[in-house]
């Protein structure tokens, strides 16, 4: 699952491919928001992010793009 997070005053987002589902990504942002703590999730290779649920601007769920090479029109 492709994961990207906007983070408020900077410029660039935050990519994340991570192996859990949409609707654990989606509880996981829920409950950090509800906690006013901060969003940790794990990508597939074991690192971790965290952001502060204060500085999230939005958080984007949806399917990785796997195996795509080359140009497309």
């Amino acid at each position: 699952m492709e994961v990207k997070i906007g983070v408020q005053n900077a410029a660039r987002e935050l990519h994340i491919d991570t192996d859990e589902t949409a609707e654990s990504i989606e509880k996981q942002v829920a409950d950090a928001l509800a906690a006013g703590g901060v969003l940790t999730l794990a990508d597939v290779k074991g690192r971790k992010v965290v952001v502060p649920t204060e500085k999230l601007a939005y958080v984007e769920i949806g399917h990785g793009t796997i195996g795509q090479v080359g140009f497309r029109s």
